[in-house]
């Protein structure tokens, strides 16, 4: 039996799109108020409002080392405590490291990694004063296996498992679980920088999940009794061969 997560109060970063909406329409649906989070000012308010009074805006840049600063300390004005802390948002570089730039590895490694590390940094006080929390990052497939066509990407992840994993360690002795969700590919945005070719064949092969799959997983982490942490959910396409 999954526990009711009616009442609760969530905050998902990455919200306007992607994994990110899907997780938050979950969450509604499931008595849940979420802070939707996301850099996209126009599209993060427009969502809320058709969402519902339980769907509240944040907009943050957490490219924007300030921006990052504020993002915590600004929701809990507006919705007083944070029962789970769901890391989402991310980008994507594949191909050659050749064939990128100093610039794009910067801002992938800040978003994937960095901005992660400060969100869980920031939240992790105000969850151990109130001994009980959930905190789930969205990781990759790409976390557990070196994918020679996205070094990058890749270690970013790799970076992202093993700071879950030590966050997991340290934050259980006051009650708070800490997990990740590692899915393979998605349908989102987040593919646009793929090759075409690539992209085709995937599709063309059924090896390509939607984001709705993904946010079933999470529901499914977040709604177990709290004696139970999923420390890590791996979800493929059926026909994802890796």
């Amino acid at each position: 039996m999954g526990v009711e997560l009616e009442g609760k109060i969530a905050v998902v970063t990455g919200a306007a799109s992607g994994i990110g909406l899907s997780i938050t329409k979950d969450l509604l649906d499931a008595g849940v108020t979420v802070v939707m989070v996301d850099r996209d000012a126009a599209a993060v308010l427009k969502l809320a409002g058709e969402l519902g009074q339980t769907a509240v805006a944040q907009v943050t840049d957490l490219l924007d080392p300030q921006s990052c600063d504020a993002m915590v300390p600004e929701i809990l004005e507006k919705v007083g405590h944070i029962d789970i802390l769901l890391c989402n948002a991310g980008s994507y570089i594949g191909g050659d490291l050749v064939d990128t730039t100093p610039a794009t590895i910067d801002r992938m490694m800040n978003l994937n990694v960095n901005a992660v590390m400060k969100n869980v940094q920031s939240v992790a006080p105000h969850m151990i004063k109130r001994s009980t929390g959930d905190i789930v990052v969205t990781c990759s497939i790409a976390g557990h296996s070196a994918i020679h066509v996205e070094p990058v990407y890749s270690a970013s992840k790799w970076a992202i498992t093993s700071f879950v994993q030590t966050m997991r360690r340290q934050l259980m002795q006051h009650g708070i679980r800490v997990g990740q969700v590692s899915p393979g590919p998605v349908i989102s945005a987040l593919l646009s920088d793929w090759e075409p070719e690539r992209l085709q064949k995937m599709k063309d092969a059924g090896a390509l999940m939607e984001t709705r799959e993904v946010s079933d997983a999470m529901m499914y982490m977040l709604t177990r009794p709290r004696n139970v942490t999923i420390r890590d959910m791996i979800v493929l396409p059926s026909n994802f061969d890796i």
